[in-house]
């Protein structure tokens, strides 16, 4: 049974792609209201589309993703209602580049009606604010760095205030000095109580900012611990070698 403070529970989840490639193999875990979980592990292990299926952006072939207490994988369900519980950012920013930052802020939340353009132009600028680009609400996304496009893709996605924020390698297309300016971010989040589930190759910011890290490998989530445990004293020996190359 799910608990009352659970947000997103998977149960069993499969993904096979063409010629029966098996990117998830019976995946089972759980997100709690205000935590981060920080799921970690090689390349091809399986991290992103298992992310990716949280929201349904990547269809399971079998299992249920539950929101809220509601199966999203049910067909009878209205998907883009829960999916707007649930930001996500990507490794790649995917700005429109014809736009300002504003008008990239205020897009989806007047389009779908959610906010008038004033109201979603106060909250663009107060989100531009908390993280120091209010100077750059007229500029386009050509006239910014890496780490700036990656923290406005962020605040567009917290436009739609989300009860759910995904990250997918959020800082992996960044050049190295731009990495920090978009954890700083992350880390402001998950201290304000974001829930959060984050793919990341900065193992760093795994054990300072996760409540619990998730390793994967083939498909399969091997190991589920505290980030001091999991580091520490990891007890699977695929962990162990990931681990021994990583740190």
């Amino acid at each position: 049974m799910a608990t009352s403070n659970e947000v997103i529970r998977v149960e069993h989840v499969v993904k096979e792609f063409e010629g029966g490639i098996k990117a998830l193999d019976d995946c089972s875990l759980s997100v709690n209201r205000g935590e981060v979980v920080a799921i970690i592990g090689p390349s091809g292990s399986g991290k992103s589309t298992m992310l990716r299926c949280l929201n349904l952006l990547e269809i399971p072939t079998s299992g249920k993703v539950i929101v809220d207490g509601v199966d999203i994988t049910d067909e009878k369900i209205n998907l883009d209602q829960h999916r707007r519980k649930m930001g996500m950012v990507f490794q790649h920013f995917n700005l429109f580049p014809h736009m300002t930052v504003k008008k990239n802020i205020t897009l989806a939340p007047v389009r779908l009606k959610l906010k008038t353009q004033k109201e979603a132009d106060e909250t663009a600028m107060k989100l531009l604010e908390r993280i120091g680009l209010a100077d750059k609400a007229g500029s386009y996304p050509a006239m910014l760095s890496g780490g700036q496009k990656q923290r406005i893709a962020i605040v567009r996605a917290l436009a739609m205030e989300p009860e759910v924020m995904l990250f997918d390698e959020p800082t992996s297309a960044l050049d190295p000095e731009m990495v920090g300016e978009v954890l700083d971010v992350m880390k402001e989040l998950a201290k304000s109580g974001m829930t959060m589930a984050v793919v990341t190759h900065e193992m760093g910011f795994a054990r300072e900012v996760a409540d619990r890290v998730i390793f994967m490998d083939s498909g399969k989530i091997v190991e589920v611990n505290t980030p001091n445990e999991l580091f520490d004293h990891p007890q699977n020996p695929r962990t162990k070698l990931f681990l021994s190359k990583v740190l």
